[in-house]
C-alpha cells in the first residue's frame, strides 16, 4: 500500500496557511486506534477543543474479486470503516460533555450500490454509511449533528493514487478515464460547497453528483434493473489477471498511450491542484 507522506502534509499546511487560516498538521494512521487517539489529543492540546470532525480518509483498490485477497478487504475496512469509528469514538466524549458538535462522514456511492471491481472499497464504504446513519440517531440527544456525504466519482486525481491488481494496466485504464471525465465526475470544489451546505443545514445525508443520485434512486426503485446493468458493466471490464502485486496508478501512467493521456487530462490537472502527485 502507499500512504500519505509527511512532506505532503506539510505542503497542505502551507497551502491552507497561504489562505490566511491557522493550521496544524498531525501525521496519523487512521487504521491504528492509538495513532488516532494521539492525533486527537494533539489537536485538543493545540486548539482546546474540536468542534467538527470530518472523516475523509480513504484508499481505492481496483481489481476483480478473483484477484482480491483477504488482506485487501481487511485493509479497506481498517481505513474506511474502523478509521471512521476510531476518530468518532475519540472525540465523542468531549462533544457530549459540551452538548454540541458536528461529525461529517465522507462515504461513497459505492456504499449504496456496490460497483464491480471495487468490491473491497464498496464493502468498507457501506459499513461507514451504516455507522454514520446509526450514529446520527444515537447522538442527536447530546446536541451532536451527524451528516453522511455520499459522493459519486470525484475528479481529484485519485486514479494515480489508487492501487491496481490482476491486470493492472487495463484496470487503471478504465478507472483513470472514468475518474476524469466531467460528465461522470464532480469536482472537489463543487463537492466541498455542497458538503458545507449540507452540514450547515443539518441534513442527514447528501448524495453528490447527478450520476450518483440517479444510480442511488434507480437502485431503490428498480434494484433488479440496477443489478442487470452492473452485471453488463462487469462483463465489459478487464478479466482477472495473474499479477498478484498491488501497483500504484502513478507507476502505471507511462504504460498508457496518447488517448488515455488526453482523456485523463482533467483528472491530472485536478490532482495537481489538490496537492497530489499527477
Amino acid at each position: 500500500m502507499q500512504y500519505r507522506i509527511v512532506a505532503e502534509l506539510r505542503r497542505a499546511e502551507e497551502i491552507v496557511a497561504a489562505e490566511g487560516c491557522q493550521t496544524l498538521g498531525v501525521p496519523c494512521d487512521v487504521a491504528d486506534a492509538e495513532s488516532v487517539n494521539g492525533m486527537v489529543q494533539s489537536v485538543i492540546e493545540h486548539y482546546g477543543r474540536i468542534d467538527i470532525l470530518v472523516n475523509n480518509a480513504g484508499e481505492i483498490i481496483v481489481a476483480p474479486l478473483e484477484n482480491l485477497d483477504l488482506a485487501e478487504f481487511q485493509r479497506s475496512m481498517a481505513v474506511m470503516f474502523w478509521g471512521t469509528v476510531y476518530t468518532t469514538l475519540a472525540i465523542l466524549p468531549a462533544m457530549k460533555e459540551r452538548g454540541e458538535g458536528r461529525i461529517v462522514n465522507i462515504t461513497s456511492i459505492g456504499g449504496k450500490v456496490s460497483v464491480p471491481h471495487l468490491l473491497s472499497y464498496s464493502c468498507a464504504k457501506a459499513a461507514a454509511v451504516a455507522f454514520s446513519a446509526g450514529l446520527r440517531s444515537e447522538v442527536k440527544q447530546f446536541g451532536i449533528s451527524v451528516t453522511t456525504i455520499v459522493p459519486g466519482l470525484m475528479r481529484t486525481g485519485s486514479h494515480v493514487n489508487a492501487m491496481f491488481k490482476g491486470n493492472p494496466l487495463a484496470e487503471s485504464a478504465w478507472f483513470g478515464v472514468a475518474a476524469s471525465l466531467p460528465v461522470l465526475t464532480i469536482s472537489a470544489d463543487h463537492a466541498a460547497k455542497l458538503t458545507i451546505d449540507a452540514v450547515c443545514s443539518g441534513k442527514a445525508e447528501k448524495v453528490l453528483g447527478t450520476p450518483a443520485q440517479v444510480l442511488a434512486k434507480m437502485d431503490t426503485l428498480l434494484p433488479g434493473l440496477t443489478a442487470t446493468l452492473l452485471q453488463i458493466s462487469n462483463s465489459l471490464l478487464p478479466k482477472a489477471g495473474d499479477d498478484t502485486s498491488l501497483h500504484p496508478g502513478l507507476d502505471l501512467e507511462s504504460g498508457h498511450g496518447a488517448a488515455y493521456r488526453f482523456l485523463t487530462t482533467l483528472g491530472r490537472s485536478a490532482g495537481r491542484g489538490l496537492n497530489q502527485p499527477a
